[in-house]
């Protein structure tokens, strides 16, 4: 007999759900986790701590652009402790209810770390050195990502940073070079120029953030650039290093030379299995560096299921948290539906970014014609009030102006925004829905109205309908 029928190595979103599903089926589960703390890279390296350091910068831009009315100065030499002066309180908060929630589920906690010795045995060794066997009939792997080390950029967390050791700065330096145009360089370098940092983001890509919808990006660009940020776009890094003096020097292939205090390398992420011996259990990584995994979110290996980053894109915390859900339900054979569609992208840059559904360029692809809805932030009163004009809410519907297809917001609160859109998607309204609810006043939310009545005007000009 098995020792437990379910083993979930690694605490993160997709392994806690992963491992609290599978106890409340009823099944002997353990939750082997090698840090001290529970929660894995989302809340000690990656989601919260720069979701933390974002609130801050928004209170410091805030200040800065207050301080002359105001008549005080703020020091330029902030240190990063300050910045992310709450982010102890939070992790400690988050391993805690984490420990409540596990021990209540009777999950069996394992501090150690993990690797597979065949694919129904893990041996787990713990600080200590003490190896312990333990035999499953299912494994569910949540070990999520670490950064990518590209051989131009050797990273050595004084001068050169991964998106890992990024936030162990001791103080906020004065310029800041961002290599990469995904959500982390977008999140980072946003986040680092509202706090007054010179940063220069580049990337080999014509634009950041390619899978998203372009007004939400150009919105993006120009928000940074107004910040007094640069993007440099098809721009191809040829090496990086520390002139072993004060600077990092990047340089180009076209010949350009870069010149900051500090650099953050955020060229992607790679599935973080370096001590699982994965390959003992009959697995392998693919040639994007993760774990191919089917619909079912199962291994080539039948008893072995993996969720989360460990299997790529689109790697957020959310779909993480369902994915591990899932796993652990087709693991133990409960019946779950199809993964939704209406995954929201909520991406917690200056400005925030967040889409539900079909861009416009995606519609215009699959629908030919349709129709599309604006509402900027500058038209909002609740933008007036709090000074959140920077930003706008689109609405994309097909050609008769009534099935909604997608949403994109550029700017404040678009992350919770976002949702109300994605009822209606996951509902099939119309887009008249939002014309026939009352709002609260004033509200951004309000945007939603205003998007739908341009949509409903276009849709009367062109089918002489209402």
């Amino acid at each position: 007999m098995s020792d437990f029928d379910i083993i979930v190595i690694g605490s993160g979103p997709a392994g806690q759900k992963a491992a609290v599903q599978a106890s409340k089926a009823g099944k002997r589960v353990a939750l082997v986790e090698r840090d001290a703390l529970l929660g894995g890279a989302c809340v000690h390296r990656g989601t919260i701590p720069s979701k933390t350091l974002r609130e801050n910068a928004l209170r410091v831009n805030n200040m800065r652009k207050n301080a002359a009315l105001f008549r005080f100065k703020l020091s330029e030499d902030l240190e990063m402790a300050t910045l992310i002066d709450r982010l102890d309180d939070v992790m400690k908060s988050h391993d805690e209810y984490m420990r409540r929630q596990i021990d209540r589920n009777a999950i069996k906690r394992i501090h150690g770390r993990a690797r597979f010795l065949s694919p129904n045995e893990v041996e787990v060794t713990s600080v200590r050195g003490e190896k312990q066997v333990l035999a499953t009939d299912y494994v569910v792997i949540a070990t999520g990502s670490f950064p990518r080390k590209p051989d131009h950029a050797p990273i050595d967390h004084e001068n050169i940073f991964d998106s890992d050791s990024v936030l162990s700065m001791l103080y906020l330096p004065k310029s800041l070079a961002v290599l990469g145009g995904g959500v982390i360089a977008s999140e980072y370098a946003s986040i680092f120029q509202a706090l007054g940092v010179r940063v220069i983001m580049i990337d080999r890509y014509p634009r950041p953030l390619g899978f998203l919808d372009k007004d939400l990006t150009d919105n993006f660009v120009n928000s940074f650039q107004d910040m007094g940020g640069v993007w440099m776009g098809d721009s191809v890094v040829k090496r990086v290093y520390f002139d072993g003096v004060n600077d990092v020097i990047t340089e180009l292939e076209d010949g350009r030379t870069i010149i900051t205090q500090k650099l953050l390398c955020a060229a992607g992420r790679v599935a973080n299995v370096k001590d699982l011996d994965i390959v003992n259990a009959g697995l392998e990584l693919d040639e994007r560096g993760v774990i191919p995994v089917d619909d079912q979110l199962r291994t080539r290996v039948p008893n072995i299921f993996a969720a989360g980053d460990v299997i790529g894109p689109p790697s957020l915390a959310s779909a993480s948290m369902e994915q591990g859900r899932r796993a652990a339900c087709n693991a133990i054979g409960l019946e779950v539906g199809s993964m939704p569609e209406m995954i929201p992208v909520g991406i917690y840059g200056v400005p925030e970014l967040s889409s539900v559904g079909m861009s416009e360029q995606e519609a215009r692809k699959a629908h030919g014609k349709i129709i599309v809805g604006r509402a900027p932030f500058a038209e909002i009163a609740r933008g007036h009030i709090s000074g959140n004009q920077d930003g706008m809410l689109k609405l994309v519907c097909d050609g008769e102006g009534r099935r909604l297809l997608g949403v994109q917001i550029v700017g404040e609160e678009a992350t919770e925004l976002i949702h109300i859109g994605q009822m209606a998607l996951l509902s099939k309204s119309d887009v008249d829905i939002f014309v026939e609810s009352i709002f609260n006043f004033p509200t951004l939310a309000e945007a939603y109205r205003v998007a739908a009545l341009a949509v409903i005007g276009q849709r009367a000009r062109r089918n002489s309908v209402y």
